[in-house]
């Protein structure tokens, strides 16, 4: 299996972490990663909010060019679609450390990260009765207290990353709409030194 590397856009403005650290923005950028081409008014069903405001977030995305103008995927000219222009958003915390307000809105795009993770877990956690057994049985959560030193915790950070792109290849091979058995699976992993 050869992993492909995403496409990746990286954060490196204060003002830029600021504007995906709100929980509307990073549901909606998150939305048109997972199912592609989408309309406000299509990603105001899913996040309950109205089309002007989820406009106005888009609008907020775009100016970051984190999402652009797609083509339109329907006849109706008043549609306006919507893209996402990378697979991936990252940027590098370590590097932000001399710089007070890229590493305070560093930190709340990761506060706001987390609060998404913990609210998606805990969706989860609520539709596990009415899941297939064998996706709940396949689940896995779970955390462990090691004692690294920092050489240790970049070789496991290079590992864990090695792991998840063996993945990539199999994820891509599942056509969306192709019936084969394949669903969205989130995966979450952390690993940093306790305060």
């Amino acid at each position: 299996m050869t992993a492909r590397e995403p496409t990746r856009t990286t954060l490196s403005s204060a003002a830029s972490m600021r504007v995906l650290a709100h929980p509307t923005r990073l549901r909606l950028l998150g939305l048109l990663r997972e199912r592609g081409p989408q309309t406000a008014a299509q990603l105001g069903d899913v996040v309950d909010e109205a089309p002007g405001t989820i406009s106005y977030h888009l609008g907020k995305l775009a100016s970051i060019a984190l999402i652009e103008p797609a083509d339109a995927q329907s006849t109706d000219q008043r549609e306006r679609w919507w893209q996402a222009t990378t697979a991936l958003t990252s940027w590098e915390p370590a590097d932000l450390l001399d710089d007070p307000e890229k590493l305070a809105a560093s930190a709340g795009l990761q506060k706001s990260i987390g609060q998404a993770y913990a609210a998606r877990f805990s969706d989860y956690i609520d539709a596990t009765p009415t899941l297939p057994r064998e996706w709940v049985a396949a689940g896995a959560s779970g955390d462990r207290s090691l004692r690294l030193t920092v050489e240790e915790l970049t070789a496991m950070r290079a590992d864990l990353e090695a792991l998840v792109d063996r993945w990539l290849d199999t994820s891509a091979a599942h056509d969306p709409a192709v019936a084969d058995g394949a669903e969205p699976v989130v995966l979450v992993y952390q690993a940093y030194r306790r305060p």
